[in-house]
């Protein structure tokens, strides 16, 4: 059938069809198997199509998809089943990776169709020798500025500081919040960018960063793994929805320098520890927050500990001078 199509150059699936005296599904079986193997290109849609021959000076292998989709009404598991019979990658990315991917790709897209306020977004998923990345962009009113106007925070900078922590959501009654946050802990590298804000976490670095960009109407989710990643999704729940808490996502790890390098005030402490009372375990991590003044760690580790003593606060990454200043707090507390 190949060397038929190559003969040809052109042909239609009826063609086919009448030569081999096989079934239309049957011949749709092969001609798929021949785009996934880089062969034919398909041209049209549905029984108007055309399938031509690729010759060998254009073949490329990593060809990504790209996909212009309107949001009403669309399944986002519909459109990765799409994306991954293309790409094969069933064969192509390791279990692990496959369950990553397909949980990350389902989540970001839903969170497109029920949050952005967008008509339609744009999809490009790609796979090349060491990875698989796909990206996600809508052009509504934006992750951040959705987070900003439905808790009335200071401004979209506020947000990112909610949207890291999880639980955050602007349609409680149909989200729980944790979509984001767990793809966030899932891929190697992934960024959400919108207005003149980018936040990116390098799961690879263990870190958490964010960049002024020119302004980007929307909303651009970027996610990137390696194909053969020994990082399993069930792992990723496990460590922050565990056993201990009945499977519920009930721990958060917050990355306190997002905020800012050096904290003082009570003011502050709260803006930090707003909305994490909905956690069993607290994990704060202090890497690269240079000095605490006295009435930020007591409003955290003794007003707030005696207010919520049945949730744990643990902290990483601290300096001697900010373990010192945390002691001084716990020892008075006593």
């Amino acid at each position: 059938m190949l060397k038929y199509i190559k003969q040809k150059q052109i042909v239609n699936s009826k063609e086919l069809t009448d030569l081999f005296g096989i079934s239309r599904q049957a011949i749709h079986k092969y001609l798929k198997e021949f785009i996934l193997q880089n062969q034919v290109i398909k041209e049209g849609a549905t029984r108007g199509a055309n399938y031509r021959y690729i010759k060998s000076s254009k073949k490329a292998k990593n060809t990504p998809i790209r996909r212009s989709l309107i949001l009403k009404g669309l399944e986002e598991d519909k459109i990765f089943r799409e994306i991954s019979e293309l790409l094969n990658l069933r064969r192509q990315l390791g279990n692990n990776a496959l369950d990553i991917v397909r949980y990350a790709f389902t989540e970001m897209l839903n969170n497109a169709i029920d949050h952005s306020h967008s008509e339609k977004c744009e999809i490009v998923a790609n796979l090349d020798t060491y990875s698989f990345h796909f990206s996600i962009r809508d052009f509504g009113i934006g992750i951040f500025y959705s987070i900003f106007d439905k808790f009335d925070l200071a401004d979209e900078y506020s947000a990112i500081g909610e949207l890291i922590k999880g639980k955050t959501t602007t349609m409680a009654e149909r989200h729980a919040g944790e979509g984001v946050f767990f793809t966030s802990k899932a891929g190697d590298a992934i960024s959400f960018r919108s207005h003149k804000t980018k936040l990116i976490f390098d799961n690879r670095k263990q870190d958490v960063f964010v960049e002024e960009n020119r302004f980007l109407k929307g909303t651009e989710v970027f996610f990137f793994l390696n194909r053969r990643t020994k990082r399993r999704l069930e792992d990723v729940f496990n460590q922050y929805a565990p056993e201990v808490f009945d499977y519920g996502f009930d721990r958060t790890r917050v990355q306190v320098k997002l905020f800012q390098q050096d904290y003082i005030s009570r003011s502050e402490a709260k803006r930090l520890l707003f909305g994490l009372d909905r956690y069993k375990e607290i994990i704060l991590d202090f890497n690269g927050v240079k000095s605490i003044g006295q009435g930020f760690a007591d409003e955290i580790f003794r007003v707030f500990k005696n207010t919520h003593p049945e949730i744990v606060i643990s902290t990483e990454n601290l300096t001697s001078s900010l373990a010192a200043m945390i002691q001084h707090v716990v020892d008075n507390n006593i």
